[in-house]
């Protein structure tokens, strides 16, 4: 029988294996056996949501490893050269070192065209990742305590790829990512005051200067995905601490996790599925042809591409200006306000900022201090789930809005209809999808309480003795009566008797009232459906045995 003192096993030389020196001097300085110990066996629930955060995860890893590969051939330089490449159409043509060296990578380096565009689909498809997974996590309720700061994490990871979005596709200094700067540059200019001095301070002089690639490169290659790798370990930490969320189920709980062990189920799954993306991400570079940067040619600032479009995770950035009216105020001394870009750079941060701040103001509304690891269905929180869709509404409208020109050819529509429609639908149809996604909630919240006490429709029509025509219900199982009914109904708050005890009236801040009046619209009656009661179970179950 082995003790703790026991030696361990020797070869026939009478000496450990060499890999058992290095895991034994790594684990005594390091403590490797009891972190593994402790967290290879540790449980993930499984379920096809759960995939969205792997998906950002594995192609955030595949942007990397193509961007440190392009990074050897990129030349950061505005310096005006000559191109001697072997694209024929730009032969003789002056332009930036930059420009020069993407039609290198394109058309002379070995796999550099195909390692570009794995780079940027790989890009598009983590911050559609991120914007999905971050909507998973708020419809279900998963940001709950003690998730909060993990949500705060995520909200900063969608805001820095954004902008190293912007700053990678501006980095080939073609014609169509020069035109993105030069929008950039009138935004910073229009902030009062500060606008010139932050222009100048980013751009080193004049646009365009010559400092912009060599200093967006520097962000783009090693500001950003540094502080990207940061959130990343860290959000990963905390999910591993806090355990993920899993579904309401027979057998879940708020105190366990039901699920696979990390090692080697789950491990063998993550990596079959990083590979399955990687493939897919590799076939559509190899046969779909993204930001080919030869058709405009070099930026020049007399010229201007028409169709001139950001990527789709800033289109409504661009929609928001489109949208606004080119309003301007000029004030004593000459100054003026632009409001055309102004209003639009306010809205920009406060769409985002409102989603970054939605956990903490649920949780003002709720006063509820406890954990929550059980995952929420979006229909059993109406008026959550109306508020998120209002937000998609008016980001769908503003994406929109920034394409109304590409609308407005390939469909043969007016512009200024398409503008107006936008402008008007901004502020109106978040507010009708806001009442009619409750609505719908409601709805299903009202089809589960019939599934629950009367089962599934079978399909199967029965007459009674005296004449009746019924349809026969099928019961449903267990595990699906709990599913239906295992979630929490809460009850809004309540200001209390107007005066105390001694009749004298109590002090109600205003605060407070706003408080209740939004935790009535969360879960008065008429945003929540009640849940079945034992005793309608049971009185539909007897009058079914009745029927039988």
């Amino acid at each position: 029988m082995s003790t703790a003192t026991e030696p361990r096993k020797s070869t026939a030389k009478g000496k450990a294996p060499a890999g058992e020196k290095v895991a034994d001097w790594a684990d005594g300085r390091l403590g490797i056996y009891g972190l593994a110990k402790a967290n290879m066996r540790k449980i993930f629930p499984d379920h096809w949501s759960f995939l969205l955060g792997e998906i950002c995860l594995f192609s955030f890893i595949i942007v990397i490893l193509t961007g440190v590969y392009l990074t050897l051939f990129f030349v950061p330089s505005m310096g005006e050269v000559e191109y001697t490449g072997s694209f024929g159409p730009m032969q003789g043509v002056m332009m930036s070192e930059a420009y020069a060296s993407t039609l290198d990578i394109s058309f002379d380096v070995r796999g550099g065209l195909l390692v570009r565009q794995i780079h940027h689909w790989a890009a598009l498809l983590f911050v559609v990742g991120i914007f999905m997974h971050m909507m998973r996590v708020f419809f279900t309720g998963a940001f709950r305590k003690p998730r909060e700061v993990n949500w705060i994490f995520g909200f900063l990871l969608l805001v820095l790829a954004l902008f190293t979005g912007l700053t990678g596709y501006s980095l080939p200094d073609d014609l169509l990512s020069g035109t993105g700067i030069r929008f950039m540059e009138g935004a910073i200019l229009a902030v009062p005051v500060l606008g010139t001095y932050l222009q100048m301070s980013i751009f080193g002089g004049e646009f365009p200067g010559h400092d912009i690639i060599p200093r967006f490169f520097v962000v783009h290659v090693l500001l950003l995905p540094g502080i990207m790798v940061g959130l990343v370990v860290a959000h990963l930490i905390l999910i591993v601490y806090h355990k993920h969320t899993h579904y309401a189920g027979p057998g879940r709980t708020n105190n366990n996790v039901v699920g696979m062990p990390f090692m080697p189920v789950y491990m063998a799954k993550a990596g079959g599925f990083f590979f399955l993306i990687f493939g897919v991400i590799t076939l559509i570079a190899a046969t779909v042809t993204i930001n080919p940067v030869w058709v405009l040619g070099p930026y020049r600032p007399d010229q201007i591409s028409t169709n001139a479009q950001p990527d789709w995770y800033l289109g409504f950035s661009e929609g928001l200006v489109r949208m606004m009216p080119g309003f301007e105020w000029v004030i004593p001394g000459g100054y003026t306000l632009n409001f055309g870009l102004l209003v639009p750079l306010a809205i920009f941060p406060t769409l985002l900022v409102a989603i970054a701040v939605y956990p903490f103001f649920e949780a003002w509304v709720t006063k509820d201090p406890r954990e929550h690891h059980i995952a929420e269905r979006p229909r059993n929180n109406p008026t959550r789930t109306a508020f998120g869709m209002a937000w998609l509404t008016a980001f769908a409208v503003a994406m929109l809005a920034g394409g109304n020109d590409v609308w407005a050819v390939n469909f043969h529509l007016s512009i200024n209809a398409i503008t107006w429609f936008c402008r008007i639908a901004f502020f109106v149809l978040p507010v009708l999808v806001f009442f009619a996604t409750r609505r719908v909630c409601l709805g299903l919240q009202r089809r589960d309480a019939d599934k629950v006490l009367h089962g599934r429709e079978s399909g199967i029509i029965k007459r009674l003795p005296h004449g009746e025509f019924i349809e026969v219900h099928e019961p449903l199982p267990q595990d699906r009566l709990y599913t239906l009914t295992a979630h929490e109904q809460r009850q809004p708050l309540e200001l209390g008797p107007a005066t105390d005890e001694n009749g004298v009236r109590r002090p109600v801040s205003p605060v407070e009232r706003v408080r209740a009046r939004m935790s009535k619209a969360y879960f008065g009656e008429q945003a929540q459906i009640p849940k079945p009661t034992r005793e309608e179970y049971r009185a539909i179950a007897e009058s079914h045995d009745e029927h039988h």
